[in-house]
């Protein structure tokens, strides 16, 4: 008889996450949460359906930003529309600018890797968008949002991802609508995102 196998992610106590410094919305100072939350001691992998539930664990989720700056320094950012697939529920049909999802205890598990986390953010990239073109990375932030039922059982780690050219196609129905947009347009668009992603225009681009 084969049996169901049961995700498990990456997650610390929120009471950690209290003690570090806590804050709601958006921070700059991601060297120090990461080093004080990414400790051996703190992560732990639990099941994820448990821990959707548990607001006394945080799932940490790397949330990465695709920007194109043409040559007149006009941004443009990665969009697109939460679509009805297998993501979760909770954000279906909202507007998202972030491409992320949970680390799983797999990703500790794959050889000659000393970061499951660096794993893990490149595993839910590869599986969720095609990226054809040459970009240089950079973690900006952290954002919390203990407003939102979603919010309060996940901690993002933000990334932008300067690509040269809009070459960023998605995968996969749940990430539908896709394109780039200047960031003008998706200010005017608020109402319609996500919280995290209303975070994000509103800390590192209005």
């Amino acid at each position: 008889m084969s049996t169901v196998h049961t995700e498990h992610v990456l997650v610390i106590p929120t009471d950690a996450f209290h003690q570090a410094g806590y804050f709601q919305g958006f921070s700059t100072d991601v060297e120090t949460y990461v080093s004080k939350l990414l400790r051996p001691e703190l992560i732990s992998y639990r099941p994820r359906g448990q821990m959707e539930e548990d607001p006394s664990f945080k799932q940490l989720i790397p949330y990465v930003i695709f920007r194109h700056t043409d040559h007149a320094g006009v941004e443009r950012l990665f969009h697109y529309v939460r679509g009805q697939g297998n993501g979760e529920t909770r954000l279906r049909s909202k507007v998202s600018i972030g491409i992320g999802g949970h680390i799983s205890a797999d990703d500790a598990d794959v050889a000659g890797s000393n970061s499951p986390y660096q794993e893990g953010m490149q595993r839910e990239l590869s599986e969720e968008v095609h990226i054809d073109t040459p970009f240089q990375e950079r973690c900006v932030g952290m954002i919390n949002d203990d407003e939102t039922e979603v919010g309060k059982v996940h901690l993002g780690i933000v990334h932008i991802f300067d690509v040269v050219t809009q070459d960023v196609h998605s995968k996969e129905d749940d990430i539908a609508k896709a394109g780039f947009a200047a960031v003008t347009d998706l200010l005017q668009r608020l109402d319609e995102m996500e919280s995290w992603s209303r975070i994000c225009l509103e800390a590192l681009f209005q």
